[in-house]
């Protein structure tokens, strides 16, 4: 079988309708490089889409910058039991996937144009929280880890450098991870056996939520 049937089963047709609007609607937008509308689906749909199986049923989910919609698309278009918010600051951008989501049908997703940190408190804590080629992953957590709620996880989509990136994190940051409620951290691979690369993702526990402090007022 396909890995496209596999991974999308009964929403491969939609599947195929987003992939249509990636290499058309989003190339002449600037939002997908040209050169990468013929790998569309190994190196993005199949990509991003293989990672569901780290989300359990019915979460919320919010998607950190998600420009044409990486993962965070794919997530919603792969599993309709999922709530979505996609997180994206540019306009063009959150304009295209404002009409994808449209175009798709996609009722249980929504699109927010702001900065990741802007969200915080604004919207309810995600049971997951996803981000793909945003930024190194010790800006990432400081950005996501404040979105997800107690008992939730941050997956970060990642390359061959994940191992390293989360070891640099893990030795180096590890009083701003507890500041943050952060918990256990793994590196897990997606798709094997079924993708010629996997897909390399950093998952990061968030055991609690810390209360902000109360402002004391200072002595005149």
């Amino acid at each position: 079988m396909d890995a496209r049937e596999v991974v999308f089963g009964d929403r491969l047709l939609l599947a195929e309708r987003y992939a249509e609007l990636l290499t058309t609607d989003a190339v002449v937008r600037g939002l997908i490089g040209p050169r990468e509308a013929p790998r569309i689906w190994e190196r993005h749909l199949l990509n991003c889409a293989v990672i569901a199986d780290l989300i359990p049923p019915g979460a919320s989910v919010v998607d950190v910058g998600s420009g044409a919609g990486l993962p965070g698309m794919v997530l919603a278009v792969a599993r309709p039991d999922l709530t979505v918010t996609l997180i994206e600051p540019l306009a063009r951008r959150t304009a295209f996937l404002t009409e994808a989501v449209a175009a798709l049908g996609l009722d249980r997703t929504t699109v927010v144009r702001a900065r990741a940190e802007e969200c915080v408190g604004k919207l309810p804590g995600a049971d997951v929280v996803t981000a793909r080629a945003v930024a190194p992953l010790d800006r990432l957590a400081g950005w996501c880890l404040p979105l997800v709620t107690a008992g939730g996880r941050l997956l970060a989509l990642k390359g061959a450098s994940a191992e390293a990136e989360l070891a640099s994190l893990l030795s180096g940051h590890a009083a701003a991870l507890a500041r943050l409620g952060a918990g256990a951290a793994v590196v897990r691979s997606c798709g094997s056996g079924l993708l010629e690369e996997p897909t390399i993702v950093v998952e990061i526990a968030r055991d609690r939520v810390l209360e902000p402090r109360p402002r004391t007022r200072k002595k005149r």
